[in-house]
C-alpha cells in the first residue's frame, strides 16, 4: 500500500499544531497517524508532537500477534502510553498547562485493519463510490446532535462545534475507541484534522478522491487546497492510504 502526508498551516493560524506519520513498519504493516494539537501558546504542538513521536516509538515495538483481540489490546496500550507522556510533561512544566491533542491512527495489514482515537480528528474510507465516516467525533456538539438537541446543520455552525469531550494529555486516564476494519482491494482511506472535515463537506471529499486522473499525491493536495479555499482558517492535515499507486518502502514521513 501506498501513504502520502500533507499538512498546512492555514491562512490564520501562525503555528501548525497539527502533527502527522505515515509510513510502512518492517513487519510490513502500513500505518498512519494524525494528531491536532491544543492547549494556548506553543503548547499545542508540543502536545500533538510528543503524541505523535511516543506512537512511533511504540509502533517500532510492534508485536506482530494472530489475535484481533490481542492487537486491539497493543494498540489501546499505544494511545494509553502517549496520553501519559503528553499528561506528565503539562504536569511539570507551567507553560503546557492543561495541553492537549486530538489523534486518530490507523494499522492496517492487507485486508484488514484498526484504527483507534479520540478527539474530533477523522478517519473516512471510500469503497465502491461510498465515502464512510468511521470515526465518532468526541465533541459538546456531536453530543447534543445525538442527543436530539442539536440537528446536523444546527451542529455544522454552532460557536461552540470544536470543544471536544476527550482529548489525549488532559488527563491520566483517557479511554480509546478503537474499531477492527476489512480492507479490500480499492479501498482508500483518509485520515485527517478538523482543518479538512469543519470546512470541506463530504461531497467535495469524495469528489476529489474519486477522481479517476489524480494520483495520490495530487488528491491529498486538492485536499488541502479545498480547505484553504474555504478559509483556512485552521490547520490542515491529510494522509491518505491506498493500493493502488504502487507501495512506499520501509520507513515513514512525518509532518
Amino acid at each position: 500500500m501506498k501513504t502520502v502526508l500533507r499538512s498546512h498551516v492555514g491562512k490564520v493560524r501562525q503555528v501548525n499544531e497539527d502533527k502527522a506519520w505515515s509510513g510502512v513498519l518492517s513487519s510490513g504493516l502500513t500505518v498512519a497517524i494524525v494528531a491536532d494539537g491544543m492547549g494556548g501558546h506553543r503548547a499545542g504542538d508540543v502536545a500533538s508532537a510528543l503524541a505523535v513521536d511516543s506512537l512511533v516509538q511504540s509502533l517500532n515495538a510492534w508485536e506482530e500477534i494472530s489475535s484481533v483481540k490481542e492487537e486491539v489490546s497493543q494498540l489501546k496500550e499505544m494511545i494509553r502510553k502517549a496520553n501519559t507522556v503528553v499528561y506528565e510533561t503539562a504536569s511539570l512544566n507551567d507553560q503546557y498547562h492543561n495541553m492537549g491533542t486530538t489523534v486518530v491512527m490507523a494499522i492496517l495489514d492487507g485486508n484488514s485493519g484498526i484504527i483507534g482515537h479520540i478527539g474530533d480528528s477523522r478517519a473516512y474510507r471510500l469503497r465502491r463510490g461510498q465515502l464512510e465516516l468511521l470515526t465518532e467525533d468526541h465533541t459538546l456538539v456531536n453530543e447534543l446532535t445525538k442527543s436530539g438537541q442539536l440537528s446536523p446543520d444546527e451542529a455544522a455552525h454552532h460557536p461552540r462545534r470544536n470543544v471536544l469531550t476527550r482529548a489525549l494529555g488532559t488527563d491520566s486516564e483517557v479511554d480509546v475507541d478503537v474499531q477492527v476494519i476489512d480492507w479490500q482491494i480499492g479501498d482508500l482511506l483518509l485520515l485527517c484534522s478538523d482543518g479538512l472535515s469543519g470546512l470541506v463537506e463530504p461531497s467535495l471529499l469524495k469528489a476529489t478522491l474519486e477522481d479517476p486522473d489524480a494520483e495520490l499525491e495530487q488528491q491529498a493536495l486538492r485536499l488541502v487546497e479545498s480547505a484553504l479555499d474555504a478559509g483556512g482558517d485552521d490547520n490542515v492535515t491529510v494522509v491518505l492510504i491506498s493500493d493502488n499507486d504502487g507501495a512506499n518502502g520501509v520507513g515513514g514521513e512525518t509532518a
